[in-house]
């Protein structure tokens, strides 16, 4: 008894007095220095234990000739300190750069984007009063590779990379977040009807996990009807797991039903460190006149409190960011005549959260944090590799002509001993042999050679082909080869074919 009563008190004395952390902290672009001075008001206000390292990155960055928009000392002190609170960024348009977002997400290895969306009805209007979801989102790969190439006049392309590392650490994020949050439903969300390959490998590694979690109901949409039930019925919604691309659009479709995009924060979780942000952008229409809605950065603030055992400090700021609310303090974005009561800048209603600090909402449940937020997942295991034989090759050719007839018959002067003319697409859709006279061509072509009979080939003999196809005049912009892994056909077939 002696024991247990010690180590409460400890535990007491602990959380009364939690451990100094050292943040990077980015105010951003927009509105974002605003609705951050903002933010860490409140936070001092509140007690955080927190030392504030400021660091510059974004628009004025890129323009300095730091083309990734983020200087060597604000690396360093990411690295350093593991934590970095961040306002929103611009990325300046046309003119090539790389999002700030996306570079600090891979470089960092944060591979978990965390988007809680919640209604604050009546006092924030919602047609989904009861909405209370969790978007997670895999954050490193998928079209935001940002891998693109121009092949021809016509023509562009984007690859869509998923790894099945990549898969199996985000799904299984997303059940460990729902277990440790008590949340009893995940939604896994795929385009696999279509992309066989990418979202196909993301919906099996979810389908293999599920059964490690037996008390987690789970189920799976296609995106399309997903998103359209998440924004007309999103109280259906426990929590969603879902690639890249798709997790960026609905988590801004689920705040804004919810209520507004300007009250939703998010979380980007590593193996060792994380950044914590509101989802909204940088806003530049209306920087500088003080009517940023910081709610979205207090949130995210939270968050980081969560993360970093902060809990006491983040449960009173949540507290009083909903008596808020409920009071009626409004910024414009959320103001609605009838149930707001005052409009307020976003330093006013920074202040009228700091004013209710220790007090309590009437009708939100009270926020109560227990335990860590982190989570913790075991070592990706490489399984062992798969069997792979070549079985032949695609080549992408840049052709101004319109007859696939004629194209055939050059390509089928490089056909080697073994490999010859099975197929050619344009843009997906197979028009050779026995294409569509109303298919619209473009001057893109992809053409399938393999083996008669689906025998292995050395690679020794696309080199052959190469030379043959260039030596007859055809300009290859690209060349995938064709893999079986364990007798499983690893490429798509044409449409049509």
């Amino acid at each position: 008894m002696a024991t247990a009563t010690l180590q409460r008190q400890t535990e007491e004395v602990m959380a009364a007095s939690p451990v100094r952390t050292k943040v990077s902290v980015a105010p951003g672009d927009g509105i974002g220095p605003e609705i951050m001075q903002a933010t860490l008001d409140i936070l001092e206000a509140a007690g955080a234990e927190l030392d504030i390292e400021t660091v510059s990155l974004g628009e004025k960055v890129y323009l300095s000739g730091i083309t990734s928009g983020i200087p060597e000392d604000t690396w360093q002190s990411i690295r350093k300190n593991k934590i970095l609170l961040k306002g929103p960024v611009s990325t300046p348009q046309g003119k090539g750069f790389k999002s700030v977002n996306v570079t600090l997400r891979k470089s960092f290895g944060l591979f978990a984007n965390v988007r809680p969306c919640s209604a604050y009805h009546p006092y924030v209007f919602s047609r989904f009063p009861d909405m209370d979801l969790v978007i997670i989102r895999e954050n490193e790969e998928d079209l935001y590779a940002g891998i693109e190439h121009q092949h021809t006049d016509e023509v562009v392309q984007c690859l869509k990379l998923v790894s099945r590392p990549g898969c199996e650490k985000i799904v299984r994020y997303a059940f460990e977040y729902a277990r440790k949050n008590n949340r009893k439903r995940l939604t896994c969300f795929s385009k696999d009807n279509i992309m066989k390959q990418t979202d196909g490998l993301f919906h099996q590694v979810f389908n293999e996990i599920a059964p490690e979690y037996p008390e987690i109901e789970t189920n799976h949409l296609i995106i399309d009807i997903g998103t359209a039930r998440l924004a007309d019925t999103p109280q259906m919604f426990d929590v969603i797991v879902t690639l890249n691309l798709y997790g960026d659009i609905i988590s801004d479709v689920a705040a804004q039903v919810s209520g507004s995009v300007g009250l939703a924060g998010s979380a980007n979780i590593g193996d060792g460190l994380a950044m914590f942000e509101a989802i909204h952008g940088s806003a530049p229409d209306i920087a500088g006149q003080n009517i940023g809605n910081p709610s979205g950065l207090i949130q995210a603030a939270v968050m980081m409190l969560r993360h970093i055992g902060q809990n006491k400090v983040a449960e009173k700021i949540q507290n009083a960011w909903l008596k808020t609310l409920e009071d009626g303090f409004h910024t414009a974005d959320i103001y609605r005549e009838g149930s707001s009561k005052r409009k307020v800048s976003t330093a006013a209603f920074a202040e009228a959260v700091i004013e209710r600090l220790g007090q309590y909402p009437e009708h939100f449940a009270k926020a109560e944090f227990i335990g860590d937020s982190k989570i913790v997942l075991p070592p990706y295991q490489r399984r062992v590799p798969a069997r792979k034989e070549l079985l032949g090759t695609d080549i992408f050719v840049d052709w101004k002509g319109k007859d696939p007839d004629l194209l055939a018959k050059s390509l089928q002067m490089a056909e080697t001993e073994h490999l010859r003319l099975r197929m050619i697409t344009n843009r997906g859709v197979k028009v050779w042999p026995n294409g569509m006279e109303e298919t619209f061509l473009t001057d893109h072509w992809r053409c399938r050679f393999q083996t008669e009979d689906d025998k292995p080939v050395f690679f020794a003999e696309l080199i052959e082909l190469m030379q043959k196809a260039a030596g007859n005049g055809l300009e290859v912009v690209k060349m995938e080869n064709l893999y079986l892994y364990d007798g499983r056909q690893g490429f798509s077939m044409g449409q049509g074919q």
